[in-house]
């Protein structure tokens, strides 16, 4: 039964009575607990009581005095949020030094600097820093050259930083990187014109290319059909000097020229059109050739 009542006596001690004696010490004034990344700004009859922003632990005896045990019922406490934030503005209307309509995208981060500062100088910060990023971005980007605007990016990115910052400070706010991210054409009818032009173009590089390849290819066939009649002339011109050096090493040999010859003249009797009449070796044989002769028909005329 002691551990029983033990326990119990400790179960509410850590759960209900030690969070409300915190709750009472807090709502007294007696510390504050302030989180990583936020701040504590007390504000008393319309004044500044203390202003808290470093995380941890604090007693407010030590840091805003006496007005700690009442703040927290006359005055108010704001709890601010101090991390990095951002924001991203679609399509800025700008016009080049050409008149071409043009759309700007802006990416910008903040963060608050001066937690009074963003409070009591300006109802709506945020909105008043999108606003002055806008304007900012219209005033000093238009009239630029369409090629400068298309290209210098990170020159109009610290442009528009540079005039929106000393604002933005005054305001509380702390200005972060701004970056163009986007620039592009607003007019639909430009657009249009512009995807035209650039598929012509592409089609005249495209014959040109198609042009520059054909003229290539048949420059490389004529010098090929140049060099080919070059080395068959001189083959042409060789021939005779190559044949007749044959022609005259067989004729060292009378047997072989002999040969040749009786080759040659049978290999041409074979492909003319003439008839042909074998006799018979004997002593008869040349009047029979005669008679033959004698008899045959007449040669045809030559047409």
């Amino acid at each position: 039964m002691t551990t029983l009542l033990a326990a119990g006596i400790t179960f509410l001690a850590l759960w209900i009575v030690v969070p409300f004696l915190l709750a009472m010490a807090r709502l007294f004034g007696l510390y504050a607990i302030v989180q990583e990344r936020t701040a504590r700004v007390y504000v008393l009859f319309g004044k500044v009581a203390g202003v808290l922003s470093e995380p941890g632990l604090h007693f407010l005896l030590f840091e805003i005095g006496p007005a700690a045990f009442i703040v927290n019922f006359f005055g108010k406490c704001y709890v601010l949020d101090l991390r990095l934030d951002q924001e991203y503005r679609r399509s800025e209307p700008v016009n080049s030094e050409e008149g071409a309509p043009m759309g700007i995208g802006i990416w910008y981060e903040m963060w608050i600097s001066d937690p009074v500062a963003y409070l009591f100088k300006n109802t709506d910060p945020r909105g008043s820093l999108r606003a002055n990023v806008s304007n900012a971005t219209v005033r000093c980007l238009s009239n630029m050259p369409l090629a400068d605007m298309l290209q210098t990016r990170h020159q109009m990115s610290q442009t528009v930083r540079t005039e929106v910052s000393p604002q933005s400070q005054a305001w509380g706010y702390q200005l972060g990187s701004v970056y163009i991210r986007k620039v592009h054409f607003r007019d639909a009818e430009m657009i249009r014109q512009i995807e035209e032009k650039v598929v012509n173009r592409l089609r005249q590089v495209t014959a040109a290319i198609r042009q520059a390849g054909a003229n290539q290819v048949s420059v490389i066939a004529s010098s090929a059909e140049n060099q080919a009649s070059v080395e068959f002339a001189k083959a042409a011109a060789i021939r005779p000097s190559t044949l007749g050096q044959a022609l005259r090493e067989i004729a060292q040999q009378p047997t072989v020229a002999a040969a040749l010859f009786d080759i040659l003249e049978t290999q041409k009797l074979l492909a003319s059109d003439a008839r042909l009449t074998l006799l018979a070796a004997g002593p008869d044989s040349r009047v029979l050739a005669d008679l033959l002769a004698g008899t045959s028909a007449p040669p045809k005329p030559a047409a």
